[in-house]
C-alpha cells in the first residue's frame, strides 16, 4: 500500500488496474465491519481492504468499486468465515493428538479432524515457496487427488491452507499464486468443483492473482467447461491453461529464483518437493502424516527471508 501525501489517499500495489481510496474511506469501510463483527474484523488487513476496495467496478470497469459494494464484499466473507473457517484451526489440532488423547474429546470433532488429516495426507497441495513479488504459492498435485473424494474434508483442507498462506505473506501483498500439475487428475467431482468455486467468491475475493495448470488435458478441458461459465470475469481471467512446454516457460517466469524453483515432478525441475511432502506423508506414525507445521515455518522463512532481500535493495 502506498501512500500519495497530496491527496491523502491510498493506492493498492498488485499489478492490475486499481484506483485511490482516500484514508477516510477505509476508515469508514472497517469502523462499519467492527460494528458488525467486532470478534472477527481484525482478520481483514488493511491492505486486503484496500486491495478490494480499490478494484475497477464489474459494471462499470471505467470507475472505482463504490465504497458500499466493497464493503458488502467483506461483510459476505466474513459472514461466510463464521459458518466454514473458525472451528478449522481445532480440527488441525486435534489431528495432532496421541491415540490416548484423542479418546479423551469430542468423538464428532475428532472424526472430522482424523477425516481433515486424511485430506492433507495425499500430498496433493501445499505451499512452498514465493513468487517475484513475494506472493505465496499454493501447489496442487492432481495426480495426489483422490477418486472418491471426501467433499467438506478437501473444502476444510483448502480453507485451512488458503488462510495460513494469507496469514504468512508479506507486508502488502494481498493475494496469492495457484501452480497445478495436471497431468494425472482423477475425475471431476461436480459438488466440489462447485463448493471451491463458492468458497473462492465468497471467502476468498480477490485473494487469487493466478492460477496456471498445465499440462492439459481432456479431464482439464471438461472442468473448465462446468466452472468457466460459473465464474465472474475477474475470476475466470485468471485462470492460464497451457500445455507441458510452454507451462513450464510461463512457471519459470513466476517463481521466485526462476528455473531453480522449479520442482521435480515437472519436466526440466530439479527442486525435490518430496523431501518436504511425500506422497501419503512424512510422520507415518501419526493420524495427520502431512507435516503442517513444518509446510508453516518453511513458509515464514521464506517470506523472512524475501524481506530481507528487499530492505538490501
Amino acid at each position: 500500500m502506498s501512500v500519495d501525501p497530496t491527496t491523502n489517499t491510498l493506492t493498492a500495489t498488485d499489478d492490475e488496474k486499481t484506483f485511490p481510496v482516500s484514508k477516510e474511506e477505509l476508515s469508514i469501510i472497517r469502523a462499519d465491519l467492527a460494528l458488525q463483527f467486532p470478534d472477527d474484523y481484525s482478520y481483514l488487513s488493511d491492505d486486503y481492504i484496500l486491495s478490494v476496495a480499490s478494484k475497477p467496478y464489474s459494471k462499470d470497469p471505467t470507475v472505482r468499486r463504490p465504497i458500499e459494494y466493497s464493503t458488502s464484499k467483506l461483510k459476505d466473507l466474513l459472514t461466510w468465515r463464521s459458518s466454514n473457517a473458525v472451528s478449522l484451526p481445532d480440527l488441525i489440532e486435534l489431528a495432532k493428538l496421541s491415540e490416548a488423547d484423542a479418546a479423551k474429546v469430542d468423538q464428532e470433532k475428532y472424526t472430522k479432524a482424523t477425516a481433515l488429516a486424511t485430506a492433507f495426507n495425499y500430498g496433493s497441495m501445499y505451499w512452498h515457496g514465493l513468487d517475484k513479488v513475494g506472493r505465496p504459492i499454493l501447489w496442487i498435485r492432481t495426480n495426489r487427488m483422490p477418486w472418491f473424494p471426501d467433499i467438506e474434508a478437501q473444502l476444510n483442507q483448502l480453507i485451512l491452507c488458503a488462510d495460513a498462506g494469507i496469514q504468512a505473506m508479506p507486508e502488502g501483498v494481498t493475494d496469492f499464486i495457484v501452480l497445478s500439475d495436471s497431468s494425472s487428475p482423477p475425475p471431476p467431482n461436480p459438488q466440489f468443483m462447485i463448493n471451491l468455486l463458492s468458497a473462492l467468491q465468497k471467502g476468498y475475493p480477490d485473494r487469487l492473482n493466478l492460477l496456471v495448470s498445465c499440462p492439459v488435458g481432456a479431464i482439464i478441458q471438461t472442468v473448465m467447461k462446468i466452472l468457466l461459465p460459473l465464474m465472474p470475469t475477474r475470476l475466470s481471467s485468471k485462470i492460464v491453461l497451457l500445455g507441458e512446454g510452454e507451462g513450464q516457460e510461463k512457471i519459470n517466469t513466476i517463481l521466485l529464483n526462476g528455473q531453480a524453483d522449479l520442482p521435480t515432478f515437472i519436466t526440466g525441475g530439479t527442486a525435490d518437493h518430496d523431501e518436504f511432502y511425500p506422497e501419503g506423508g512424512k510422520f507415518q506414525d501419526r493420524v495427520l502424516k502431512f507435516d503442517y507445521d513444518g509446510m508453516i515455518e518453511r513458509l515464514k522463512a521464506d517470506v523472512k527471508s524475501f524481506n530481507e532481500r528487499q530492505t538490501k535493495k
